[in-house]
C-alpha cells in the first residue's frame, strides 16, 4: 500500500517533569514559548510568537537565526481541551518560502509524577520530511520544553 498525504503521519511521546497543567500552558503561552524556543541556542536569534488561544484562534510563530532566514508557522486552534488535548491545523514555510499544511493533536496526560506529552502529526507530503520532523523537530521541541520546564519549575 501506498503512503498519500493524509496517511504520511507521526506519533511521539516524552515525558515531561512538570503536571499536565504546566507542561500546557508551556507550549500554549507566547511569553513562554518565547524562552523555551531559544533557551537550547547559543546565540539569541528572532522569536515572535502571537497566540489566540481559542477554538478558531491561531497561534503565529516567526523564528530563526535572523531577520534574512526566518521560518514561520500559523496554527488554527481547531479543539482546546486544558490541560489534555489540543488539536490544530499547522501551515508552516521555511526561509525559501516553501509551505507545508499537516493536523496536529497534542495530548498531555499525567503519568508517574510528571507529563507524557504526545505528538500525532499527519499530513506529510513525503515520508523525507515527515522523518526530519520526527528525528529533529520534534525532538528539538521536547527537548527545548523540558529544559524550560527544569529551569522554570512550577512557571
Amino acid at each position: 500500500m501506498s503512503e498519500t498525504t493524509e496517511t504520511i503521519g507521526l506519533r511521539m511521546s516524552r515525558q515531561l517533569p512538570a503536571t499536565p497543567e504546566e507542561v500546557f500552558d508551556a507550549y500554549t503561552d507566547a511569553e513562554k514559548q518565547k524562552i523555551w524556543f531559544s533557551i537550547l541556542d547559543e546565540e539569541p536569534g528572532v522569536v515572535e510568537i502571537e497566540v489566540d488561544l481559542r477554538v478558531g484562534g491561531t497561534q503565529t510563530a516567526v523564528w530563526g537565526p535572523d531577520r534574512d532566514t526566518l521560518f514561520r508557522e500559523t496554527q488554527t486552534f481547531l479543539e482546546i481541551d486544558r490541560p489534555h488535548r489540543l488539536v490544530t491545523e499547522s501551515t508552516g514555510s521555511d526561509p525559501s518560502g516553501q509551505e507545508m499544511t499537516t493536523h496536529v493533536v497534542v495530548t498531555f496526560a499525567a503519568n508517574d509524577g510528571g507529563t507524557l506529552m504526545t505528538v500525532e502529526q499527519t499530513g506529510f507530503p513525503t515520508p523525507e520530511v515527515r522523518d526530519f520532523f520526527e528525528s529533529m523537530a520534534w525532538v528539538g521541541a521536547f527537548d527545548r520544553i523540558e529544559a524550560y520546564l527544569v529551569h522554570y519549575p512550577g512557571a
